[in-house]
């Protein structure tokens, strides 16, 4: 079963989507409001699809649940990651991915976004996937499970685009840890479009005004 989702058409009959993973905490209605701002006229139909995380206990929260794509030991680079949880939540992504084949929206024209967790999960879907995607989207985020992507990344998407925006003054995910996710997929061969703003864990008008313009590239 494919997760509970909030969802957003720009017209009717959308041949192309965006599927959009919220941060810890948060939930599919979180990124719904910027879509006006993110739609420029004269694109094309477009389906936004918002998933709801799963509520699990998370651990750096002092075990509280919320929604989240999966658990967080610590914010140390080097604590534990919660790769089955990490794997879970991509399996989910993979079940919203094949709902867009079912509704008539083939994988090229499929756009993967997230914030934070969500954009942990939409690179280590996207660049597993085994077709080609329009492009992914990774705001304020590192990428995880990066030990086995050389092994596991799919070459349907090696020349996939990457735009990534991050804070200049995150206290959450510090800059180093997106520059050093950025330069490992570099590293690899994949194209990052990247972009620094000054704030701190979040997203800002500038910021939207850009990934409008990327996404531009990619639609029309």
């Amino acid at each position: 079963m494919p997760l509970p989702t909030v969802e957003q058409e720009t017209a009717a009959n959308p041949a192309h989507s965006v599927i959009w993973l919220h941060g810890l905490g948060a939930d599919g209605h979180d990124f719904a409001p910027i879509v006006p701002q993110l739609v420029a006229p004269g694109w094309p139909a477009l389906r936004f699809v918002f998933p709801h995380a799963p509520v699990r206990p998370v651990t750096i929260n002092n075990g509280m649940s919320m929604r989240a794509w999966y658990d967080i030991a610590a914010f140390d680079l080097n604590a534990k990651q919660d790769e089955a949880g990490m794997r879970a939540s991509v399996a989910a992504v993979e079940t919203l991915i094949a709902r867009e084949h079912s509704r008539g929206v083939p994988s090229e024209r499929i756009l993967l976004a997230g914030f934070s967790q969500g954009g942990a999960i939409a690179l280590s879907a996207g660049l597993r996937h085994a077709q080609k995607l329009a492009g992914i989207v990774a705001l304020s985020t590192y990428l995880p499970l990066h030990t086995t992507l050389a092994a596991e990344r799919h070459a349907s998407n090696a020349a996939t685009p990457i735009f990534w925006g991050h804070g200049l003054a995150d206290p959450v995910v510090v800059l180093q840890r997106g520059l050093d996710s950025r330069d490992r997929l570099q590293a690899l061969g994949y194209h990052v479009d990247w972009h620094t703003y000054p704030m701190l864990h979040a997203v800002n008008p500038q910021e939207i005004a850009d990934l409008r313009d990327w996404l531009g590239q990619r639609l029309t």
